[in-house]
Order: structure tokens, then sequence, then C-alpha cells
């Protein structure tokens, strides 16, 4: 049963580490977002990374934002293709996804719609080769990983992509994500050295997808992970580029 929920009753549980961004206060008709959760492994507390993303959205005054706990929504082209943007914040561990689904994703990225990835939801679908290259770099159960969570040195590597323009390296608490895979022709944003790998790993990329915009964050282990300043920055710049190629100011 698809379910649309409202999570401003949840709020408290990020509410703690957030600090709201400066959006632009005259933006036009919102931008569409479709949050699709409510899977992940334990130590992701999924309910908790979709308050605070959920609360970042609505709060820069940019977006009108929805979620489901379940895949329902891309059964349906016609109901998927009322948003501008999915946003997956969901490792998905044992729904199934119907070709029909498939396909509809896949459609609403190429016909010139956005999809943004959070963290570990490069994970989902590991049989469905596509979905890796919609990601563009993606993690493999038994071959990715990540040293202990804790603060890192995050380096901005494109300072002029309207997501990142403007934004300093900075320190991050987080997983650093390493070893994801993947052959695509991804454009790094923000990168950081793994003691993990013992290379300097991409955490925030970019890549077209058809017509559309793929944004990939390695960041969102956790609510204060998200409370960064940067990544704060990061994620509402994202999510509009993502559904629109661009960002306003």
């Amino acid at each position: 049963m698809r379910r649309f929920l409202s999570f401003l009753a949840l709020a408290g549980l990020a509410l703690s580490v957030w600090n709201s961004p400066v959006c632009a206060e005259d933006t036009p008709a919102k931008i569409k977002v479709l949050i699709i959760t409510g899977d992940d492994v334990a130590v992701h507390h999924w309910k908790e990374t979709t308050v605070a993303i959920r609360r970042i959205l609505v709060d820069c005054g940019k977006f009108d934002v929805q979620v489901s706990e379940d895949l329902k929504p891309l059964e349906s082209a016609d109901a998927l293709n009322a948003y501008d943007v999915v946003v997956l914040n969901r490792y998905n561990q044992k729904a199934p996804l119907s070709d029909a689904a498939k396909k509809n994703l896949l459609d609403f990225v190429r016909n010139g719609k956005g999809f943004y990835l959070q963290h570990l939801a490069s994970a989902s679908f590991p049989k469905w080769d596509e979905f890796g290259k919609l990601c563009g770099r993606y993690w493999v159960m038994g071959k990715s990983g990540h040293g202990p969570r804790g603060v890192f040195a995050a380096t901005i590597a494109d300072k002029d992509h309207p997501v990142t323009a403007g934004l300093d390296n900075f320190k991050a608490d987080d997983e650093l994500y390493a070893k994801l895979e993947g052959g695509e022709p991804v454009h790094v944003l923000v990168e950081a050295y793994s003691d993990f790998s013992k290379k300097t790993e991409p955490l925030v990329f970019v890549q077209e997808f058809g017509k559309g915009r793929v944004f990939h964050s390695a960041f969102g282990h956790d609510a204060k992970a998200m409370a960064t300043p940067e990544v704060t920055t990061i994620i509402v710049r994202g999510v509009e580029w993502a559904a629109t190629g661009k960002v306003s100011k």
C-alpha cells in the first residue's frame, strides 16, 4: 500500500543538529520532490535521515516534498512524472522491483527529470545493471567499505559547478565511503582521501543520463552528518540541480 507520510511530527529527531541554509525568497513554482525511503541496514536510521532531508528541503522554501515508505510510486509512470526529482534515501534490501517500475524510473530520468541518491542507496538492486549505470558509482557488498565514522577533510574538486560554487574545503563528520564500483563518466564535485582504501575517493558526483541528471552524494550516515553546513548546502543545491539543471540564488 502506497503511503505518503508527514514527517513533521518526527522532526525533533533531526532539529537538534539542524541549521537552515540561506535560500531564495522569491522562488517561482516549487520543485516537486519525491523521497523514497523505508528500508536500510540497522545502523542507518532511515526515519531520522528522511526527517532531516525533508526538513532541509521544506525549510528552504524551494521544494514541495512528498515521502513514500515503499517503492509503489515507481509502478506508475503517470504518478512518477508528477514530480521533478526522485530522492532515494533507501538501501532496498528485500522489496522486488517490477520490470515496469524499472522502465518508469529510467524513462523518468532519460526524459529530463532528476535522480538524487544518498549514502547507501546505490547498493540497492545489485542485480539490475542499468541501476548501477544510473548511479554512476555504486556500493557493492563485500567490496566497498569505509573506516570508522569520524571527522575527515573533504575537498571541493570543482569550485565552478553550480552546486559547489562558493564552497571551501570543509571538515565532514560522517562515514567516508570508499571502493565504490562503476565505470560511467561521472563528474566529481567533492572528494576525500580515505585511510581505508589509501586513495582519494569521490564523495559527491554528477552525471547526465539521457536528457536528465543524476546527483550522487555519499554523505548522510545520520542527521548529524547532514547538519554540517556545507553538506546541508550540497543537499539543497543538489536536489535543485538534479531537478532543473541549475541552482537559483
